[in-house]
């Protein structure tokens, strides 16, 4: 079943083109370090390893998250199987977590990986508590170290942890030094990047204070508890059954911790206002234990009844399946009544369409200008989709790499010597005129679907602009901003 969703990946990935986040990961991914402004290291690491293996190829670049998502719905189906599940349990588990697979894994980007870090960490929590060997909380500390080496959030998860042992029987293992080691280990795995924080002055903190103000603002906070449907659709029963096994049901009691490890972080993102998404990996250790719980309860009813249930449960899963392929992978054919509708569920769609097309128009503006200008050149790229385009399309037409204050991209600076004409993607015509003597319309973004995208919408124009009226070390320090 894992490897189908890679199939499908792999069939499917190469339509469109890279998403406005994963040009900023593949950028990064050529600049490798123990961390980033938006994130932390392991994300742009298997970025590189995509880039060695598979060069710039855009299916090759979504490999990795691919096998990442496939490899947790492996996860869910075992965790069923520790949980006492027999192979309908672990099918139902794993079907269960196919969806987000499909939606997680369409895209290079930290999503996959802090979900299968969140899935993983609460596999090794079922052993532990399984086979009481305190040896466990070794695996238990790399997974959540893994973790916060690809997504912060991780952190909200060993929260739910924490209070999983001091709530439940797991309080016995405070006394093991094992724990303690496993908690050595999450703070090795993790120091490289925290030293980076330590010799950035703790940078991403700043990016995660802007991004949450700006979430807020825009209302993508508003609908945490409604998005939980949207991530569970038809197997929110499974979910709910999954609950009540952990909290209630006698087979469950050994296990309850993995139930605060649900509720704790649900609380947590609600009175955080996070974003709905942050609970997705939540749900897998959901689905095995409702699964469990339902493979025993329809053990004990008539085989007529229990052909039907199995029927609609097989339905449900399947349509799940269907529903999140066809508005989160990349098959509609763009500009069709099925893109259509696909792109009011997913905004990504319309992100990935255009990049090439905004290059070529760059280096027609590169080409025009005169010998003088090209010779002292910069390009300007206001959004890391913008530089991240120009650093890898722009290779082909001889373009210069773009520079930007965004993210990480401010930490590369603006080259030496520093560019005396920019080509300027982004900005607006009115703050440009404050910043340079001269700037001049020399063309507009666009895309050969004609389709209506954050490029062409917000960012239509595109400017050469002359001498900066300040010196470039005084803008450039001004000039750092997130997104």
């Amino acid at each position: 079943m894992a490897l189908g969703t890679v199939v499908a990946h792999l069939m499917t990935g190469g339509r469109y083109g890279f998403q406005r986040d994963e040009l900023a990961t593949l950028d990064d991914a050529r600049h490798l370090a123990w961390g980033y402004v938006a994130y932390p290291p392991v994300t742009p690491f298997f970025g590189r390893l995509s880039l060695l293996m598979f060069g710039t190829s855009l299916t090759g670049f979504r490999f990795f998250a691919a096998l990442a998502e496939a490899s947790a719905v492996v996860l869910t189906g075992l965790m069923a199987r520790e949980l006492g599940g027999h192979r309908g349990a672990q099918f139902v588990a794993a079907a269960a977590a196919i969806p987000f697979c499909l939606g997680g894994g369409a895209l290079m980007q930290y999503v996959s990986f802090d979900y299968l870090c969140w899935v993983l960490t609460a596999y090794f929590v079922v052993r532990l508590l399984k086979s009481d060997d305190p040896r466990w909380w070794i695996a238990i500390g790399s997974a959540s170290g893994l973790g916060m080496l690809s997504k912060y959030t991780m952190g909200v998860f060993v929260a739910g942890l924490t209070a999983g042992v001091l709530l439940t029987d797991a309080r016995r293992y405070l006394a093991s030094k094992w724990l303690w080691l496993g908690i050595a280990a999450a703070v090795l795995i993790f120091l490289p990047n925290f030293i980076w924080q330590v010799q950035n002055g703790f940078i991403s903190l700043d990016f995660l204070r802007h991004i949450h103000a700006r979430d807020v603002g825009m209302g993508r906070t508003r609908y945490f508890l409604p998005e939980q449907l949207e991530f569970t659709l038809l197997a929110l029963p499974l979910c709910l059954t999954g609950l009540y096994f952990y909290f209630f049901a006698p087979e469950g009691r050994r296990f309850r911790a993995l139930g605060w490890m649900y509720i704790v972080p649900l609380l947590l993102f609600v009175i955080a206002r996070g974003r709905g998404y942050y609970l997705a990996a939540a749900y897998p250790m959901l689905y095995a234990g409702g699964a469990v719980l339902l493979e025993q309860w329809l053990a004990s009813r008539g085989r007529q009844f229990v052909g039907s249930l199995r029927a609609i449960v097989c339905t449900a899963l399947v349509a799940n399946m269907i529903i999140v392929a066809a508005l989160f992978l990349p098959m509609a054919p763009v500009n069709s009544n099925w893109w259509k509708f696909a792109v009011k569920v997913n905004g990504d769609f319309p992100e990935e369409i255009g990049w090439p097309e905004l290059v070529e128009t760059v280096a027609k503006i590169r080409d025009s200008l005169p010998a003088e200008d090209r010779a002292h050149l910069g390009i300007l790229g206001t959004n890391y989709g913008e530089a991240g385009a120009i650093n890898l399309y722009g290779p082909r037409y001889g373009l210069p790499s773009a520079i930007s204050g965004v993210n990480s991209f401010w930490q590369r600076g603006y080259g030496k010597p520093p560019p005396e004409t920019l080509i300027v993607i982004g900005l607006p015509g009115g703050y440009l005129e404050t910043k340079f003597a001269a700037c001049e319309v020399a063309g507009h973004t666009w895309n050969r679907y004609g389709i209506e995208n954050e490029e062409t919408r917000s960012h239509p124009d595109i400017f050469v602009c002359r001498h900066l009226r300040e010196s470039w070390p005084e803008f450039w320090k001004s000039f750092r901003y997130f997104g």
